[in-house]
């Protein structure tokens, strides 16, 4: 059985047990939270597709871990202009752990 979430703008397949890394959602290490936001289910080859959502649908996880990817650099430059700018980033990410799939 696995389904396909939407967080933070993004698209997940996930499956039951499965780890996965999205943008953060604020909450403790170890709490739950609810996704509602599911596109799709299947289950042993029978799909329930969402227009654009399932609803009743749910997909519950735990919070695993609260995290910051690694930093990547923007750099912009105008060739003989003497314009430079260095910037960097870091997005928090959280990583979900699926406890169980609900279908709707």
């Amino acid at each position: 059985m696995y389904a396909v979430v939407k967080t933070g703008g993004k698209q997940y397949k996930v499956a039951r047990g499965s780890l996965f890394k999205v943008e953060k959602i604020p909450g403790p290490v170890g709490g739950t939270i609810t996704l509602s936001e599911v596109l799709m289910v299947s289950d042993d080859g029978e799909v329930k597709l969402g227009q654009p959502t399932l609803s009743g649908a749910a997909v519950d996880c735990e919070i695993v871990e609260q995290a910051r990817a690694k930093k990547i650099i923007v750099f912009k430059m105008k060739r003989r202009k003497s314009y430079r700018k260095k910037l960097g980033h870091r997005q928090s990410l959280t990583t979900l752990k699926v406890k169980d799939i609900k279908p709707g």
